[in-house]
Order: C-alpha cells, then sequence, then structure tokens
C-alpha cells in the first residue's frame, strides 16, 4: 500500500459514538488538535440501541458527565422527547433521570456540536494500524493509506471490530444498523499484547406506530417539575411526548419455546458472551420460567418518524418467528415491523491491561473507551471517554493526570472496577455496584466533581459560575436547617403529624428527620426564601440522611488509608514471601496502584494485604 502524511495531529481519536465524542471534545477544548476518525459521518452519536439517555444509575453518570464538563447531558436535554425520574417511590440514592431522545437530532446535534469545535478535525475513514515506535504511539495508519502523524490515540470502537449481525440462520459482517464494521484493526490490537475476547449484545425490533392500537395500552408521560441534565439548560421541555407499556403473555412465550432450536444463541451460532443485566427475550423466557409475562415500553425514536422501540424485546430470533411472536402481544396484534431486532457480536479488550487511567500498560500514550473496554450503554462509554480525553490531555500537559475514586463518583466505580476486577460480560452500572450511593447522588454531582473538571482545564467559566452560585445557595440554605425553633411555634405543624409539643426548641433538621416536608416547613415559617426548588431537594435529603452520610464518609475515610499506601511500580509480587499463588499471578498482572485497589482485586485476600504491608514496612 502506498501511504502518505494525511495530517499532523497531537492527538488521533478512533470511532465517533459517543465514548469518542466526549474524548475528541475533551483533547480539542483543552487546546489540542485533534482529529476524530471515523467509519461514516452518519453514524456519529448514532444511537444504536435505545433511544435514550440515563436510567437507573445512568441518570447519575450523565450528571457527572456534565459537572466535569462533558457534552452528553446538554445535548440530551436539546433533545429531549420526554423525561422521567426513576425510582421516585424509593430512596433518594436510587432516584435516576431518563430521557427518552429523538434519535436523528441527538446525532444532528452532537454532529454540529464537533464541526464548531476549535482545533477539532473530523474525517471519515477505517483506521487499520495504530503506529508505534515500540513503546509509544506515532500515529494511525487508514485504510485509504492516510497516517496521521499524533502523540496519543484514544481507541473507542464501539461494536464495530469485527462486527457480525445475526438473525436466526442469517449472519453478515456489519455494524449496528447496517454501517460497515472494522475488520482490520483487532489483528493490529492482538500484536500490540492486547487480549481480545468476544462479546455480544442485542437490539428489539422497531415497530410501525401507524400499526399500533396504542387505545388499549397504559400511558406514561413525561415529567415537567424536574431538573435536566445539564446544569446548563434551563429546565424541561413542557410539552412530552408519551411512552407506552404492555407485556409479552403466554402466547408470545409458547411461540419462543417452539422455536428455540431456531435461536443463534442456543443453537451455538452466537459464540460471545451477552449482557446479564439486559437479556433478549428468548433468554428471559427460558432463565424466568415461572414468569408469565414481561415487561415491554413502547417508545418513540424521534419527532420526525413513526419507529416505535419495543424495550424489552431484543432478540436474534429469524424475521418470521419475530413477527408472529410480536403480534401475539396487546396492542401490537396487527404491527407491521419496520426493522427487525438481531443480535451483534464484536471484539473488545481485556480491560486488565489498563491502568485507571484508561491508558494501555504496555504502549505509552495509548487509551481505550467505551464498550471495546467490555462495558454496555452509552453512558458508560461516553464517561470513559470523557477521562481517556482528559488523561490523554493532561498527559500531553506533563499535568498529574485524573484518576476519580471510587468515593468520589460512579464514573470512578466503573472505571475502578474494569481496571481492577475486569469483566467476562457487557459491564452495565447499577446503584448496587456503588458502596457509596447515597454520596453519590446525581443532584450534587457539581459538588463533587466540578473543581477536578476546572483543575483539568475542561470546565470552562460559563460552568464554573453555574456552579459556584449553586454552592453559595446551597451554604445559606444549610445555615437554615440549623435555626432552633421555639416549642409554641412548632406546635401547629406537628400536630398536623401527630407529634406532641416538645419540651424544648427543635432545629429545622430535627423536623425533616422526623418526615415534615422541607416545603411545608419553609410555608410555615418563611425560611429559605429565595432558593430553588433543586437545592431546597439537596438540602433535604442531605438533612433527612446525614447520620447515613456520616457513617459514609467516616468509611471513605478509612478506605483512604488504604488508598494512600502506594505499591512502588517495579515491585516484584511473584517472589514475595506469604502471598498465594493466585495472587501473585492477579497482582502482577493487574499492578495495582495502591493498597485499596490491591484489596479489590478478585483472588486477593484480607491476607494477602496484611503480607503487603508487612513488605512495604521492610
Amino acid at each position: 500500500m502506498n501511504t502518505y502524511i494525511e495530517g499532523k495531529f497531537d492527538a488521533v481519536v478512533i470511532g465517533a459514538g459517543h465514548a469518542g465524542c466526549e474524548a475528541a471534545l475533551a483533547l480539542a477544548r483543552t487546546g489540542f488538535n485533534t482529529a476524530m476518525l471515523t467509519l461514516n459521518l452518519d453514524s456519529i452519536a448514532f444511537m444504536a440501541c435505545n433511544p435514550s439517555i440515563g436510567g437507573t444509575a445512568k441518570g447519575q453518570i450523565v450528571r457527572e458527565i456534565d459537572a466535569l464538563g462533558g457534552e452528553m447531558g446538554v445535548n440530551a436535554d436539546k433533545a429531549l422527547l420526554q423525561i422521567r425520574m426513576l425510582n421516585r417511590g424509593k430512596g433518594a440514592a436510587v432516584q435516576s433521570l431518563r430521557g427518552q431522545e429523538d434519535k436523528n437530532l441527538y446525532h444532528t446535534l452532537m454532529k454540529q456540536t464537533l464541526e464548531n469545535t476549535k482545533n477539532l478535525k473530523i474525517l471519515q475513514g477505517e483506521a487499520v494500524e495504530i503506529l508505534t515506535d515500540g513503546k509509544r504511539v506515532t500515529g494511525v495508519l487508514t485504510a485509504f493509506g492516510g497516517i496521521l502523524e499524533c502523540k496519543s490515540v484514544i481507541v473507542a470502537t464501539g461494536v464495530y471490530l469485527n462486527g457480525s449481525v445475526i438473525a436466526g440462520e442469517w449472519r453478515q459482517a456489519s455494524g449496528p444498523n447496517g454501517f460497515q464494521p472494522a475488520n482490520e484493526l483487532t489483528k493490529n490490537l492482538m500484536e500490540l499484547g492486547f487480549s481480545i475476547r468476544r462479546f455480544k449484545t442485542g437490539t428489539p425490533a422497531r415497530v410501525d406506530a401507524k400499526t399500533i392500537d396504542f387505545s388499549v395500552l397504559e400511558i406514561q408521560e413525561g415529567e415537567t417539575d424536574i431538573y435536566p441534565f445539564s446544569l446548563l439548560t434551563d429546565g424541561v421541555p413542557q410539552k412530552q411526548r408519551p411512552c407506552y407499556l404492555t407485556y409479552t403473555n403466554e402466547e408470545t412465550h409458547r411461540i419462543i419455546k417452539e422455536n428455540l432450536h431456531r435461536s443463534p444463541l442456543y443453537s451455538g451460532k452466537i459464540h460471545g458472551t451477552g449482557p446479564r443485566y439486559c437479556p433478549s427475550i428468548e433468554d428471559k423466557v427460558v432463565r424466568f420460567a415461572d414468569k408469565d409475562r414481561h415487561q415491554l415500553f413502547l417508545e418513540p425514536e424521534g419527532a420526525d418518524t413513526d419507529e416505535i422501540y419495543v424495550q424489552g424485546m431484543s432478540s436474534s430470533l429469524p424475521h418470521d418467528v419475530q413477527k408472529a411472536m410480536y403480534r401475539t402481544v396487546k396492542g401490537l396484534e396487527n404491527c407491521e415491523i419496520m426493522r427487525y431486532a438481531y443480535a451483534i457480536e464484536y471484539d473488545a479488550i481485556d480491560s486488565l491491561d489498563l491502568y485507571p487511567t484508561l491508558e494501555y500498560k504496555k504502549i505509552e500514550n495509548l487509551f481505550t473507551a467505551g464498550q471495546i473496554n467490555g462495558t454496555s450503554g452509552y453512558e458508560e462509554a461516553a464517561a470513559q471517554g470523557l477521562i481517556a480525553g482528559l488523561n490523554a490531555s493532561l498527559k500531553m500537559r506533563n499535568e498529574e493526570q485524573l484518576i476519580i475514586t471510587r468515593d468520589k463518583a460512579y464514573i470512578g466505580v466503573l472505571i475502578d472496577d474494569l481496571v481492577t476486577k475486569g469483566t467476562n460480560e457487557p459491564y452495565r452500572m447499577m446503584t448496587s455496584r456503588a458502596e457509596y450511593r447515597l454520596i453519590l447522588r446525581q443532584d450534587n454531582a457539581d459538588f463533587r466533581l466540578t473543581e477536578l473538571g476546572r483543575k483539568a482545564g475542561l470546565v470552562d467559566d460559563q460552568r464554573y459560575n453555574i456552579y459556584l452560585k449553586r454552592k453559595e445557595l446551597y451554604e445559606k440554605a444549610i445555615e437554615q436547617v440549623d435555626v432552633l425553633l421555639k416549642p409554641n411555634a412548632l406546635l401547629p405543624i406537628l400536630e398536623r403529624y401527630n407529634f406532641t409539643k416538645p419540651d424544648k426548641a427543635l432545629s429545622v433538621g430535627d423536623l425533616i428527620r422526623r418526615g415534615i416536608p422541607l416545603n411545608e416547613i419553609k410555608e410555615e415559617f418563611s425560611l429559605f426564601l429565595d432558593i430553588p426548588k433543586e437545592i431546597l431537594d439537596m438540602v433535604e435529603i442531605d438533612a433527612k440522611y446525614e447520620g447515613y452520610l456520616q457513617k459514609g464518609l467516616e468509611q471513605i475515610e478509612k478506605t483512604k488509608k488504604l488508598e494512600e499506601k502506594l505499591l512502588p511500580e517495579d515491585i516484584n509480587y511473584l517472589e514475595i514471601k506469604g502471598l498465594r499463588i493466585e495472587a501473585r499471578q492477579k497482582l502482577d498482572k493487574i499492578r495495582p496502584k495502591n493498597l485499596g485497589q490491591a484489596g479489590r482485586i478478585s483472588g486477593v485476600s484480607p491476607a494477602d494485604i496484611a503480607v503487603l504491608m508487612v513488605y512495604l514496612k521492610k
């Protein structure tokens, strides 16, 4: 192949999905000349599966991305069709924003943002080789023979590496939605020393809204009295589109069971490992045989299309079986499928080969982000892209790189899990993965992370001033939580809640902990004037769970002592006597930064940590 110099850049981002977009923007916005290489400009920020942003634990991640200076929340707010708060009936720690997005508009807006970003060039083409001098990155070679010279590379290839789409007996080399796959880069990644594994994900059919009987379905409206994803957005749309709820039934399950022999999941034609927490409908029917129905949500794909996404019914069954089973569902009896469901297999790397900065351990300045790291979900991908982009930027500036700990953000939990525990299946973030989830709420993401984003150079003056104003209002409000109210003044509000008259003054915080809503306290005593509802909600949560939050902070302080005990980079774990063989091998492979990370490695016991502590003292 004849080669030529396509251009000289500081950094090249391979891929333009949700990870690639955040990585490219982080690099360009912090002043580095960046090229984004994508197989198809039409696939930029494409929503290959669910046309939504957020969800349980994912809403927290989007707010964290926004707090650090990322773009996902801003873009999601602009393309909203509907927004809701999930888990309203549960505690504050697990409540999460979820927005239904206009799929085409989301892509268009993100593409426009990228095109209008200084220092960023977008180029359509396939990366076939990452060029190195044996130790560090020097460039990227495209299928056209163009060389993009650079100092840093971020690989964010999503599900495109050797992508293969499957439905029944039919299989085709393809990326999602008919986009071309990337068939050359995996070989090069293996040559660079990456361990490659095969993962699988899937998507349901899209049906024509004109052929759905919505009148028999349960409607789900959006909410207009909640905050948006981004602090840069002034409120949520007051006019929103509805979604609808329906269920599978015994007839649906009968058709699926009778055709399991034609399912590539069970016939052996799919070899990749699928997501445990987002199974296909045939997998649900087999794994949860005691259930006589499964919940489905009918969700609009956009304002300019009749396509409806059938959430909860992803499948890789043949098209004739899909048509029959979809038509057994209430409201879908006469539905016409516009795009059939399919499974997709793709190559991913072993995330244990990465540092907590998402840099590859064997090649300097080579970072990976998103589904190539074994994760599932737009939000998880965007978070990794943002961190990889920022760390590539910080390294080129010779500044301390950004490692967000588990007590600081869901993003910290996500990356720590990937580089410390690894994953043998597509990783999905859940609130249960975060041990400090009451502290890592979505309402306080900016308080936790904006200073970090500012220090890294990504949070601009507009974002920072909004954060400072919110912090000022919060501090003003929190002072009033300690205001003491005399017994006689308390009597009316206490009687309404069947409390007796106290024998001493009570604080506002005492009332909140007794279950009296802060809004009523505000009205009764004319407190918290000019404090916005979002700040008041945060104050109320902090006051209500004060004891639990304090225990969490104490636990964080204990954990920090282990995190502060750094492990030498040149330590030879294989020669440390007293360590079990499994612990030696795991520690040698992962090479943790500190004792805290070492203790979270699967296969390393507390006894092994005790041995390491003795070794460090010596």
